[in-house]
Parts: C-alpha cells; sequence; structure tokens
C-alpha cells in the first residue's frame, strides 16, 4: 500500500486553532457594538417616551384649563398606550404634573449615561 491510500482526509490542528482565532476576533468586534447598540436604542425609547408623556401632559393642560403645579389625572387618555415598563430599572417623576419636566431616574448607569431630563 501507499503512503497516499492511508493519509486520512480533515482539518489539522493548525487550520482549526486559525478558525477558532478568528471567530474569536469577530466575536470581540461584534459583541461590544452590539452591546453599545442596545443601550442606545434603550436611552432613545426613554427619551421618546418622556418627550411622548410631556406632549399628552401639556394636550391636557390645554383641553383642561390646568396651570402650573397642577395634577393633570386624566393625562392617561391623552396617551395612546401608557408605557407599562421601561427598558432600564428606575421611575418617571413628575408625569402627571403641569409645568414639570418629566425627568427619568435610572440606576442602571450603563444604560442612562446622559441627563435627558426636562424633555
Amino acid at each position: 500500500m501507499s503512503m497516499r491510500s492511508q493519509r486520512k482526509k480533515g482539518f489539522t490542528l493548525v487550520e482549526i486553532m486559525i478558525v477558532v482565532l478568528i471567530i474569536g476576533i469577530l466575536l470581540g468586534i461584534a459583541v461590544p457594538n452590539f452591546i453599545t447598540a442596545r443601550q442606545n436604542s434603550r436611552a432613545q425609547t426613554i427619551v421618546a417616551t418622556l418627550e411622548k408623556i410631556d406632549a399628552a401632559k401639556e394636550q391636557c393642560a390645554m383641553d383642561e384649563g390646568l396651570s402650573v403645579g397642577d395634577d393633570c389625572s386624566t393625562m392617561g387618555a391623552y396617551l395612546r398606550k401608557w408605557p407599562a415598563t421601561w427598558p432600564v430599572t428606575g421611575a418617571a417623576a413628575n408625569e402627571s404634573t403641569v409645568g414639570t419636566p418629566t425627568t427619568f431616574r435610572g440606576r442602571d448607569a450603563a444604560t442612562w449615561r446622559t441627563d435627558k431630563s426636562g424633555l
């Protein structure tokens, strides 16, 4: 028998190690970018929600003749859907008081890095 007939087919250890190295490099680049994109998306969702709450508060105040400091308890009727959950942990403040900016006090510093109050 010749040596060619006894040779087994398959990948060598070096080839497998190179493939694993390439996959590791790709993951090292992709995962941080994905995490950053997800954090930015969550922050944008919070800002958009705060803007909608403020717009509903202003509309409620105009329709009902409320002034600064009044509570617009019927503000929920001016929102198509009240936000059931926030994308990150925290609480909204001043969500129904006319003339005060709705702010978000998040406890997840990695997701909520900048001050978006008063939007």
